[in-house]
């Protein structure tokens, strides 16, 4: 078998080694020697002086050849159709969804029961929030894992996962499963031999005998959760030891610079790719590497464990997406994507958190200088990769606003921050926002925002005041956050019950395992009987649904809205009107949207000097006529302007 892509004359040894011993059919051996050097030579840095590599690594091929011999044969024409059109998670056609599956659906058989509710709205990517099997509460949502093998049984089977892949595939829809890889529960089997006794378990994890290592790491560790899991070790009486314990106290820290823990965690992804799952969204990533004397986050070893988990996928299960969960300043958040040595090796897609931080300072102020200054700035996206692009998460919001982006605007990047924190709590004069704060810096007084969508836009406050202006100004706030991020390239997602315009969950604390933690409020259950209001004209869900629904239909037709194209923020003049261009396979698209409740004006000449004309058409994704007065675009409050050609 020739390959264009040589190897260098001792990997092409050991790799002909390792072909005579691997059964598999052309398909795999082909893609195998395709990507052997991509898997192997990061494994090398990082575990070429330990020991224990050689078998691990042989044990991992082992497990590959197995897992792509057992693939489904549908799952195999999927391996092959998406390898000829790999841009498959970036076109314009892909919108997703996410939400928690028992808040949905009940279990997984009741989401399936509720597809056709997803056919409706356009969604072709939905994104089910943890389900493997848990602790018992408390398990952070979810993300305290016990058995990566084996579905929450409240949720349904590994068989009834398989069925709902199954399912969505036939209606052209993906499916994304989270995989935590950081950490593991005290509950799982790993963690429960480590505690009975067993040294090879025991050495899966990150642990001390005294203080000594813990207190030098402490002094440049940051708390992720500083009010409900200070600190990051936690003393474990049953080993006698301390245990690294990032997120909370029941959630053990994987040791990777063991290769045994790569090798059996690139095991529960193979595991899940064999379920049929389309996208593995890896949680955490940026923890995977400690390093004394560093905030132990996106460290360079990080990156190889993600090329050689790519490479690896790529291999055994090429349908396969990653997604990268790092929530982390945008110079680093690209990296994720694949950059330098690792470009197009690492993950398909990354969440773009700064454009979520940056519409919702911008719907608060109502300015959108900071917002164009930061974008313009951010690092182009790799080849062959794209952005997560949303309003909301299941997570709270904050607010990475840097001294020197407040500073290019004019602003005080502390005031202003405590300025969002202050409005979307409620607190500060005018503000149309109920939501609460969240992991508050007694230090600062800065903090975190929890709350839904609907109750952070104003439309829980208009809709107790009842005054009919409140309530259509905060409808089109939730729009014009959407069409933002619909138009931003990547892959836009819609947030369960955001159509419908949900609002905060006024009993979250009533459970006990989340009354300490707010962002229950904004995780609430789906309102069927809300669901079935879409279709009543006047109402907020129908006028919430529409909306979308045409927001969704403007980015199918639009090629520029394409992942790999171009995109330039546009300053318009106007510090309350956002103006993003994009360009892909011959398209532009001019966008504008305005950020303010008031009329606003931009010159007509925005349009003519992209080559583009104005029509009736440019203003169907908002809704409302496009206004002309003179040399002027007039755009009513919350208003977008979307013109491609």
């Amino acid at each position: 078998m020739q390959n264009v892509y040589a190897m260098r004359p001792e990997v092409r040894a050991e790799f002909a080694e390792v072909r005579a011993r691997l059964a598999g059919d052309t398909a795999f051996l082909t893609r195998l020697e395709r990507f052997y050097t991509e898997l192997r030579d990061p494994l090398v840095a990082l575990y070429g002086d330990d020991p224990r590599f050689p078998a691990q690594l042989a044990a991992l091929l082992d497990a590959m050849a197995a897992s792509a011999a057992a693939r489904d044969p549908e799952l195999r024409r999927l391996d092959h159709e998406r390898e000829i059109t790999p841009d498959w998670l970036q076109r314009e056609q892909a919108v997703g969804y996410v939400c928690y599956a028992d808040r949905f659906g009940g279990t997984l058989a009741g989401v399936r029961e509720r597809l056709a509710y997803l056919r409706e709205l356009g969604v072709t990517y939905l994104h089910l929030m943890p389900l493997l099997r848990a602790r018992p509460e408390p398990n952070d949502g979810g993300y305290a894992v016990a058995d990566y093998g084996a579905v929450e049984p409240a949720l349904g089977t590994m068989d009834d996962l398989r069925e709902l892949a199954r399912e969505l595939r036939a209606h052209g829809m993906a499916l994304c499963v989270d995989v935590v890889l950081n950490h593991t529960a005290r509950e799982h089997a790993w963690a429960q031999a480590a505690l009975a006794g067993d040294p090879g378990k025991l050495a899966y994890y990150r642990t001390f005998a005294d203080r000594t290592e813990p207190d030098a790491y402490e002094r440049t560790l940051p708390d992720v959760f500083p009010d409900i899991a200070p600190r990051s070790f936690t003393w474990e009486p049953q080993l006698e030891r301390w245990v690294w314990t990032t997120f909370n106290a029941y959630q053990w820290d994987l040791d990777y610079t063991n290769p045994e823990v790569f090798r059996a965690t690139a095991e529960v992804v193979l595991g899940l790719a064999g379920a049929g799952v389309d996208v593995l969204r890896l949680d955490a990533v940026p923890f995977l590497w400690k390093r004394l004397g560093t905030d132990c986050q996106n460290q360079p070893e990080v990156h190889q464990i993600l090329q050689a988990l790519r490479a690896m996928a790529r291999i055994a299960a090429p349908a396969v997406g990653f997604k990268a969960e790092a929530i982390v300043a945008p110079a680093q958040l690209v990296t994720y994507l694949g950059t330098g040595r690792h470009e197009g090796k690492e993950c398909d897609l990354a969440y773009n958190n700064v454009l979520m931080a940056l519409l919702w300072s911008a719907l608060a102020s109502g300015r959108v200088a900071l917002m164009t200054r930061v974008l313009a700035t951010m690092p182009a996206v790799p080849a062959g990769a794209g952005w997560v692009t949303y309003v909301r998460c299941h997570d709270d919001i904050g607010w990475t606003i840097t001294p020197e982006d407040a500073a290019a605007v004019g602003e005080d990047a502390h005031l202003h921050r405590r300025f969002l924190a202050d409005f979307y709590a409620g607190d500060f004069p005018g503000t149309f926002a109920r939501g609460a704060r969240f992991q508050v810096d007694a230090a600062s007084g800065e903090a975190r925002t929890s709350g839904t969508t609907a109750s952070l836009a104003g439309l829980e406050a208009a809709l107790a005041g009842g005054e009919p202006v409140a309530l259509e100004l905060a409808v089109r706030r939730i729009l014009i956050l959407h069409a933002v991020a619909f138009a931003h390239g990547g892959l836009p997602l819609i947030y369960m019950g955001d159509e419908l315009g949900l609002r905060n969950d006024l009993a979250w604390a009533e459970e006990p395992h989340h009354a300490a933690d707010n962002r229950w409020m904004h995780r609430p259950r789906m309102d069927w009987a809300a669901a079935e209001r879409r279709s009543v004209p006047g109402t907020v869900e129908a006028a919430l649904w529409d909306g979308l629904r045409r927001l969704i239909g403007a980015r199918i037709r639009t090629r520029a809205t394409h992942a790999q194209g171009a995109g330039e923020p546009l300053w318009t003049g106007n510090d309350h009107v956002y103006g993003l261009v994009r360009t892909f396979a011959g398209e532009r698209l001019l966008v504008l949207a305005s950020f303010s409740a008031e009329e606003q004006r931009v010159p007509r000449a925005l349009a003519g000097d992209h080559g583009l004309a104005l029509t009736d058409a440019s203003a169907a994704p908002d809704g409302r006529p496009l206004r002309i007065a003179g040399d002027e675009i007039v755009l009513a409050p919350y208003q977008l302007l979307w013109a491609a050609g």
